[in-house]
């Protein structure tokens, strides 16, 4: 018979109520024992005026020689028949009594989780007797007039069941916060478009980042960092629909109550302390280096904490609220470089792969390898961790700069790469960098992919974008997100601001952009063609022209504005690739030759009329036209039985067959369309 039962706990609010299962397990299996907990001075909260609880012992580990023997000869005096020690103390190791646990009993491995790993060591010293159901109520007590102080006060906020969400966006160690910045974000989300209220919870300590939330939040959010007890807290989690936290007592203060929980972890490892709530999130980033589980990042940058952003958290919680699995997939990778080095539009039509991929692998570390010309097509991606440049120009030139390249990779561990264009290069840095897996297009030294797909792009069978996704299904991931993404830069709106106040262009103002530049004299439509096309939309609608075009394509901007009536604004080689999406995202109608820019309005939701020429079925409009619902092209058959490019013999008769009259239509259909 088990009478009496000492329980020493641990020193830390959060580290105790992981041992909470197990006093949980002791009160069911001896409900008439009496229970004498020993803990630290910060956790008493948890056992003071108990009903569940006999006696509580704090102990200060800082107290004298002479007083910590005082204590053991006063627990010894008790008698107790079962001592359950987890914190492996002196006191558990020499104090009598009929059964203890031991600090040498080796629990097995695939037992993970700190909470299961002390239920363990209780469970054990009994033969592990099953209990189906703990009916016992939980060890945390709350007291009426705890309950009724959350209860007035979720009166007196107004809020009512379904709709409430916590946050708790400190933690003791600061490595273990995510930024106040990103709750800052997220919150006003929470409560436009989700309808939730939200209540900022946290110990003193925690009261500088509550008072900054709420300062910078516009709508309401209620700031109770430092104004309530734990047991208070514990009741208004228990009101709760939802916790946003990071690795801190209060994640496993709701995960003890069974609240869903989204955790945001960072060093710390998610398999020991993640949440073991029913429904529970683990928002995390995979970098290299975590989990670490050190006191300080050996890399000074936290950036297992820094690359979570408010979307990543956004995508867990929905999920949960949502009460869906996320996508299952046949094989979790944590690292993954999506490489693709050549051109503008080609690395537009790339972007749904990562988004595909972030649908598929929330917590995974995901990069991406481009040329230096399109980095900003990339940065500012939501979906993406970081942006590597392979400059095969400059810095990563000729052999010795390639292997800087490689070793720079090997050292971000990834265990996947996925190669959309094929190149020489990038199949041997990939293959050179160790990467386990890595899948793409069976040509240019194809055979150092571990898997092979046929190369068939030049058949042109589908678009662009489909041979992109393909690689995806080829692993068993879902590829249904098939938009572009182009991120738009603040700096950016703020030139594009300045120009148009330079150039007296007012919101209401129509705008028409035009590009008559491309990557080959195949690809150009006449300039006198674009010229007359642009006079006779400018004087039948109203538009202001704008020409854009890299700096290769000044000469060929300026060989049709020569032919035009109507005045224009010549951006041509003026505009980054950031200031081209801010212009083109303020025009009505973009029309260009088939080029990378077609993309670029595409992804900022610009209608398009592409002009394609080369009769070619790999550089064919199925392959490359613009995807956007109002967008456009057109192409003309000469019946040519081999396209010889640049080198035609036929004058480009397939360009000179598009008349001005049918873009015009086509034009006119768009318009017709919008209204």
């Amino acid at each position: 018979m088990i009478k009496k039962i000492l329980f020493i706990t641990l020193t830390n609010i959060g580290d105790v109520i992981l041992t909470l299962p197990a006093l949980d397990y002791l009160r069911a299996y001896f409900p008439e024992s009496k229970i004498t907990v020993m803990t630290g001075p910060r956790p008493q909260q948890i056992f003071k005026d108990n009903p569940y609880i006999e006696k509580v012992i704090v102990y200060n580990k800082h107290a004298s020689l002479k007083e910590k023997i005082s204590l053991f000869f006063a627990l010894k005096k008790e008698g107790f028949d079962l001592v359950v020690d987890l914190k492996n103390s002196l006191f558990g190791a020499l104090l009598p009594a009929r059964f203890k646990t031991s600090p040498f009993k080796a629990i097995p491995s695939f037992i993970k989780h700190t909470s299961k790993r002390h239920l363990y060591k209780v469970e054990s010293i009994f033969g592990f007797k099953s209990l189906n159901k703990i009916t016992t109520p939980p060890s945390l007590y709350i007291p009426f007039e705890e309950k009724r102080n959350i209860e007035d006060l979720l009166k007196e906020y107004q809020i009512r069941e379904g709709e409430l969400v916590v946050i708790a966006a400190g933690a003791r160690s600061h490595i273990k916060r995510w930024s106040k910045e990103g709750f800052r974000d997220l919150i006003p989300v929470l409560i436009k478009e989700l309808g939730m209220k939200v209540i900022l919870v946290g110990d003193k300590d925690d009261i500088p980042i509550g008072e900054y939330i709420a300062s910078q939040v516009k709508e309401d959010v209620f700031n109770l960092c430092g104004k309530t007890t734990l047991l208070q807290l514990t009741y208004l989690l228990n009101k709760a629909d939802l916790l946003i936290t990071n690795d801190s007592a209060v994640l496993h203060l709701a995960s003890y109550l069974n609240i869903p929980v989204v955790a945001i972890f960072g060093p710390t490892d998610e398999l020991k302390y993640g949440p073991w709530s029913e429904r529970s999130r683990i928002v995390k980033k995979e970098v290299f280096c975590r989990p670490c589980q050190k006191a300080q990042c050996r890399l000074g940058d936290l950036r297992c904490m820094r690359l979570i952003k408010p979307e990543d958290v956004l995508r867990q919680l929905k999920d949960l609220l949502n009460k869906d699995k996320l996508r299952t997939v046949p094989f979790e990778y944590k690292r993954i470089l999506v490489a693709r080095t050549d051109r503008v539009g080609d690395v537009l039509l790339s972007t749904p792969v990562i988004k595909n991929l972030r649908d598929s692998y929330p917590s995974s570390y995901i990069a991406m390898v481009v040329s230096n010309y399109c980095k900003e097509i990339l940065e500012g991606n939501p979906y993406l961790d970081e942006v590597l440049i392979y400059d095969k120009e400059k810095r990563h030139r000729g052999l010795i700069g390639s292997l800087k390249f490689v070793f720079h990779l090997r050292k971000k561990r990834f265990d996947l790469a996925i190669i959309l264009h094929p190149t020489n290069r990038m199949h041997l840095v990939t293959f050179l960098a160790r990467i386990p897996k890595r899948i793409g297009y069976n040509r240019k030294l194809g055979f150092l992919l571990t898997d092979k797909i046929p190369h068939t792009k030049q058949e042109g069978r589908k678009h662009e974008l489909e041979y992109n996704l393909d690689l995806l299904r080829y692993l068993g991931i879902p590829a249904q997100d098939k938009t572009l993404f182009m991120p738009i830069r603040k700096e950016a709106e703020d030139w594009i601001e300045e120009l148009f106040k330079k150039e007296r262009i007012n919101p209401t103002d129509k705008l028409l952009a035009i590009h008559p530049g491309a990557s080959c004299p195949s690809k150009l439509w006449p300039a006198e063609r674009f010229a007359e096309l642009a006079d006779r939309l400018a004087d039948k609608y109203g538009f202001k022209l704008i020409f854009i075009a890299g700096r290769k394509d000044i000469n060929i901007t300026e060989g049709v504005i020569k032919y035009l009536k109507n005045p224009v604004i010549n951006l041509a080689g003026k505009t980054s690739l950031s200031q081209l999406a801010s212009i083109l995202r303020r025009c009505q109608l973009f029309i260009s030759n088939d080029s990378g820019p077609v993309h670029i309005a595409t992804a900022v939701g610009t209608p398009v009329i592409s002009i394609f020429g080369r009769n070619q079925k790999g550089l064919s409009p199925l392959r490359w036209r613009p995807l956007g619902r109002f967008d456009r092209f057109i192409h003309k058959d000469v019946g040519c039985s081999q396209c010889l490019a640049h080198n035609c013999k036929k004058g480009f008769l397939c360009l000179k067959a598009i008349t001005v009259e049918e873009v015009l239509e086509i034009a006119k259909s768009i318009i017709v369309d919008l209204k």
